[in-house]
């Protein structure tokens, strides 16, 4: 009787978010206690980029097995894969166990091409961006609450048990979703192979026209982003005397405005401007961001470099939900979960390079990774606007 009131879109939302509060929670500890283990800045990154490096592996196998037997097997299982890494990250007291368990955190987390699945199923084409939208709000209330969840935690009562909550924060998700997430798919499609190579699918998927420019766009507008993702820490802290605390607050602002933007505002904005200008748009407010953000004065960060982040997180509030909705609108019915996770799959490989580029070019100097990301979207939106002649 539960199961049947459940409000899909809600128990999604729920699990999603449920499985990002537990990423959250490990993503600002990481990096210290990789060092703590004896690690140089050149393994932290590695280890950082194994678990996009696995996504993009496993997105495609999970969204072609989604097709096959249905999302909501494959979201569980997925669910009790994450669990299991953050039980080994809780004894990981060697940099092996630590990269091992980000390698099955990114495995399970690869789940996102079933959740993008999901979403498009159960939703009406005219409906498609504000609901793929919930993945983006459920992406920014977990860094919202899990990295301050994950602080306390870890400062009360050490990297362990921030392993241990964030394994039960996973079971209690899979109990969730066991009882309240209803099969979405109607029409099983048993003819999909149980392996396929993530770069077979990405290579298919670039024949196709249309597809091709989303997942194009998609690839460079990560790549822009994740660079920013992984130099932004050391940016606030070397050139705007930001201590980790602070940072700690900046990243939660990001969060914010993500789910503020995706989750209440995206469908009525999307109403009032529609897919194509939103697209166009987005890729206009995350340049001008990135370009802003390493040279701000230090004087004026606030407000002047929370607005150049605000125009970051409005760009990438309004890019992420309308390229899966281009995927969606132009992949076939039956394919639904191979198209989105090659969509995810394409988004992990740039997350893969983006942070080793990043790096790179903040060490030749502090404001590279930007200009070149604000480069990279003055392409994102030459390609938007050929995309938006075909949506």
């Amino acid at each position: 009787m539960l199961m049947r009131r459940s409000s899909p879109l809600l128990v999604l939302f729920i699990t999603i978010f449920l499985d990002l509060v537990g990423f959250g929670i490990i993503i600002p500890i990481l990096p210290i206690f990789a060092t703590n283990l004896g690690a140089s800045g050149f393994m932290v990154g590695v280890i950082a980029t194994s678990y996009s490096l696995f996504q993009f592996f496993f997105a495609p196998f999970w969204g072609n097995l989604s097709d096959r037997l249905g999302r909501r097997p494959i979201l569980l299982v997925s669910i009790l894969i994450v669990a299991g890494s953050y039980v080994l990250f809780a004894h990981a007291n060697t940099l092996l166990l630590l990269l091992l368990s980000r390698i099955l955190a990114g495995i399970g987390a690869a789940n996102i091409s079933a959740a993008q699945a999901y979403i498009s199923d159960i939703s009406k084409p005219e409906d498609r961006v504000k609901n793929f939208g919930i993945i983006g709000a459920a992406f920014g209330l977990g860094f919202i609450i899990g990295p301050m969840i994950g602080g306390i935690i870890k400062d009360n009562y050490g990297v362990m048990w921030v392993g241990y909550f964030s394994a039960l924060m996973s079971v209690f998700n899979f109990i969730l979703a066991f009882f309240l997430l209803r099969e979405s798919l109607k029409e099983k499609n048993a003819d999909k192979p149980l392996f396929t190579n993530p770069l077979t699918s990405l290579a298919k998927g670039f024949k196709t026209p249309g597809i091709q420019l989303v997942m194009l766009l998609n690839f460079i507008f990560l790549l822009a982003y994740s660079k920013m993702q992984i130099t932004a820490t050391l940016l606030w802290n070397q050139h705007f005397n930001l201590n980790v605390k602070e940072i700690g607050y900046v990243f939660a602002y990001i969060g914010l405005m993500a789910t503020v933007i995706q989750g209440t505002l995206l469908g009525r904005l999307n109403r009032w401007l529609g897919t194509k200008r939103l697209l166009i748009s987005g890729t206009l407010f995350a340049g001008v961001g990135l370009l802003a953000l390493p040279y701000i004065p230090p004087a004026l960060f606030i407000p002047f470099e929370l607005i150049a982040i605000t125009c970051l997180s409005i760009g990438s509030a309004f890019i992420n939900p309308t390229l899966s909705t281009a995927m969606s609108t132009l992949s076939d019915a039956k394919s639904q979960g191979m198209a989105l996770g090659n969509l995810q799959a394409s988004g992990s490989l740039a997350r893969t390079i983006g942070p080793l580029i990043g790096g790179a070019l903040y060490d030749w100097h502090y404001g590279g990774p930007y200009v070149v990301g604000f480069c990279l979207m003055i392409a994102c939106t030459y390609l938007a606007l050929k995309l938006t002649k075909l949506i």
